[in-house]
This record gives C-alpha cells, sequence and structure tokens, in this order.
C-alpha cells in the first residue's frame, strides 16, 4: 500500500513540475473517486447483491498485506490490484449498467472517461 501511495505521489508531484496541474488534480482525486464509487455502489438499490459481493471482497483483498504479485515489486505489484480493481467495477457496469456507474461516479468528466475505458 505504500508504494502505491508513494508511486501516485510520486506521478503527482512530477505533473506538477512539468506544468500539467490539470491533469495532476484528476490523478490525485482520481483514487478518492473511485473509493467513493465503490462505496456508492454497495448501498444503490440498482446493483445486484451479487455485483455488490465482489466490491465487497475486493476491499479485503485490496488490504491483504500478500497479493497474486506482491507490492513490492514496482509498477507490476500495483498493475494486478488496478486490473482487479477494473474487473469489478466492468462486472456492475455489465450488472447493474454503465448509466449506474456514470450517474454515481463523484469525480470529473474526464476520470469518468478513464475508469469506463479500463473497465
Amino acid at each position: 500500500m505504500a508504494a502505491t501511495t508513494a508511486l501516485w505521489l510520486l506521478l503527482i508531484v512530477l505533473l506538477l513540475l512539468f506544468g500539467r496541474g490539470r491533469d495532476a488534480r484528476d490523478i490525485a482525486r482520481f483514487i478518492p473517486d473511485c473509493l467513493v464509487l465503490c462505496k456508492r455502489l454497495v448501498h444503490d438499490e440498482r446493483v445486484p447483491r451479487r455485483a455488490k459481493l465482489a466490491l465487497a471482497l475486493l476491499i479485503p483483498y485490496l488490504a491483504m498485506p500478500f497479493d497474486l504479485v506482491p507490492d513490492f515489486i514496482p509498477v507490476a505489484g500495483q498493475l494486478d490490484d488496478a486490473i482487479l480493481i477494473a474487473a469489478a467495477i466492468a462486472y456492475v457496469a455489465r450488472s447493474a449498467g454503465r448509466e449506474v456507474v456514470e450517474d454515481l461516479w463523484p469525480g470529473s468528466e474526464r476520470g469518468l472517461r478513464v475508469l469506463l475505458a479500463f473497465a
């Protein structure tokens, strides 16, 4: 988790240094926006129970100190987590409908496009 946070912060700082403040702001908000989205999806009645279960099982996996690919391996360690998040949100979008994800997304339109592209 610390390695992921460090890489995320490094990316934000690099974007700020290169004068890309809007990109830095979008990236800084993306992870918190995804967390808010997952919370909203779990509590929304339009989302089927099995999709809620997929999201609920994702949280303990992300919090576990061991993964399929350990987090201390740069990039690859975080990539498996990102793939699982995208797969879970894609499953919710297929089960409940893409419009539910769009309705509950708290972030920018640009962030939503990125999320749906990965999902």
